[in-house]
């Protein structure tokens, strides 16, 4: 006889699930005891929404499986924010979430149960890509094993599992059988594949625009493959930095919210998108001109074209369907040609940035000195996590995680924890003085799990971003100039080693690369303020 909670521990680990977090209460305890009796780590936080967002960074760091557990009512609700981020990032997580016991409830009424609410689940639905509700404890084992694999299932979105906590006691003899592995979808068609290639084949000025979809696809080596056959420039978009090393001879080192990298989709007479949605953010709020010809690659065809009409659309996994099409495409020549002007391109916009904004490409300078090849670094919604998001060059895949999903201020820190514990690489989260407050509890998390990662937080007394939009619109500053603490001795009562540096210069690179090297939780705080980039909103060119 096993009880439902070891069902489910069971299901996690059949799924390959290592590590988890949560914060425990009163409706979940029984399985926070099967998940200490097997070997899977659970790790404590502090608040759920931490929860959600360490299981975020987990997968955005491993591409494997995060899971958050949560208590009943305002427990899973503290989650939502976390999850909408990784929803709209498409991140796997599943959520874990304990209801009101089977005896309590009644469909429709609210009793006044401990943490009741008239409908949990449905809380979840506009940020999940399913909200599954387990009925009898002889289902946990096969719901856990089908939310996780809906999760991970192409295109990739959170989960939510709900379980009533009376469930988690209950013995079961025979439990549900677990579904089999779904099978692999239907094949691209040849015909399909053939019209994308005879679209692009005459092109001759072709551009390659590489969304998260290819980066989560392991399309790496396909887009280089095609770039190089047909000599197209590649843009990745915040999602998918890293899917091209630094060097590649048809990789574009800065987003189209540069006017001379926005002039290579102007001028493109075919756009080959690979992986994308073509988002607002990255669109300028879609005040790029529809291409003259667009081909389309997407696990997902009303994905594809909800922003602009494609000529051709291959509905399937983005690295398949793009080593066929490479494979129809003939070899060019003027390759070497492309890097040339690539790196005048980039020399160019460095020029630019060096005259307009010369703190902040000290900054850039000084940051990618200080963090070595295999760090991942997680931005926050601040300055200068909006300045890396564009023109930090992370040398591989899941190196770098941006908020463009919901945009959730305060994620990066409490995802860093996440990553920290994904076998990455050392970990660097990057946050303002604002959004590092709304998880400062989880320096008690770092400091009891002793999770290896550094906490820099850019201190220029309140909302930066914000400050600068009301300057921008001749406002009044309003809610915007913060009283903060200090942080370094904040740091120092939770246990955790600290160091203040005033600038983004040369200092702040030493200081980074000490507290990296470490191997221990840190937090490095800069006195500094930056202007935004121009990836963001008040700075577009287009209008």
């Amino acid at each position: 006889m096993l009880t439902g909670a070891q069902l489910i521990v069971e299901a996690l680990a059949a799924e390959g699930v290592e590590t988890a977090f949560g914060l425990p209460g009163v409706h979940n305890l029984a399985l926070w005891r099967a998940l200490g009796d097997s070997g899977i780590r659970l790790v404590g936080v502090r608040h759920e929404q931490t929860a959600a967002y360490a299981g975020d960074g987990y997968a955005r760091a491993s591409g494997r499986l995060g899971v958050g557990v949560t208590t009943t009512g305002p427990g899973a609700a503290n989650t939502l924010a976390a999850v909408g981020e990784a929803w709209a990032s498409r991140q796997p997580l599943l959520v874990i979430a304990t209801d009101v016991p089977t005896s309590v409830r009644r469909p429709g009424v609210w009793r006044g149960s401990l943490h009741e609410a008239t409908d949990q689940a449905a809380m979840f639905e506009p940020v999940t890509k399913g909200a599954l509700r387990v009925r009898s404890a002889a289902s946990l084992r096969a719901a856990v094993t089908e939310a996780a694999r809906l999760a991970l299932a192409p295109p990739s979105r959170p989960v939510y599992l709900e379980v009533p906590t009376d469930l988690l006691s209950a013995e079961v003899e025979q439990p549900a059988r677990v579904p089999p592995e779904r099978a692999a979808g239907e094949p691209i068609a040849h015909d399909r594949i053939v019209a994308a290639a005879e679209r692009i084949e005459p092109a001759r000025r072709p551009l390659v625009w590489a969304g998260g979809g290819a980066l989560q696809a392991g399309a790496g080596a396909a887009v280089a493959q095609l770039a190089e056959r047909l000599v197209a420039p590649v843009i990745t978009t915040y999602s998918a930095r890293g899917l091209l090393p630094p060097g590649h001879p048809c990789l574009v080192g800065a987003p189209p919210h540069v006017p001379a990298v926005g002039a290579l989709w102007d001028e493109a007479d075919v756009v080959i998108a690979i992986g994308s949605d073509f988002d607002g953010p990255m669109t300028q709020n879609w005040k790029m001109p529809q291409p003259p010809h667009l081909v389309a690659i997407n696990v997902d065809a009303e994905d594809a074209a909800k922003a602009y009409l494609p000529d051709v659309t291959l509905e399937a996994d983005a690295r398949e369907a793009t080593e066929l099409v490479a494979h129809r495409i003939e070899p060019r020549g003027g390759l070497e040609a492309l890097r040339r002007r690539l790196r005048e391109l980039d020399a160019g916009v460095r020029a630019g940035l060096e005259e307009s904004d010369p703190e902040a490409v000290e900054f850039l300078d000084a940051f990618a000195a200080a963090v070595p090849d295999d760090t991942v670094v997680v931005c926050d919604m601040c300055i200068p996590g909006y300045w890396l998001g564009a023109f930090h060059r992370p040398p591989a895949p899941r190196k770098l995680a941006y908020p463009l999903g919901w945009g959730t201020l305060g994620c990066a820190f409490p995802q860093a924890l996440g990553a920290a514990l994904a076998g990455a690489g050392p970990v660097v989260s990057v946050s303002g003085d604002g959004g590092f407050l709304y998880a400062t509890g989880e320096l008690a998390a770092a400091a009891q799990e002793r999770i290896p990662l550094t906490a820099v937080i850019v201190d220029d007394g309140g909302y930066g971003m914000l400050r600068f939009d009301q300057d921008r619109r001749g406002l009044p500053r309003e809610g915007v100039d913060l009283h903060t603490p200090d942080f370094a001795a904040l740091a120092g009562s939770f246990g955790i080693r600290s160091f203040t540096v005033d600038g983004l210069g040369p200092n702040f690179a030493a200081a980074l690369t000490r507290q990296i090297a470490s191997a221990e939780p840190s937090v490095l705080v800069a006195k500094a303020a930056l202007r935004p980039p121009p990836n963001v909103s008040p700075r577009w060119y287009r209008r």
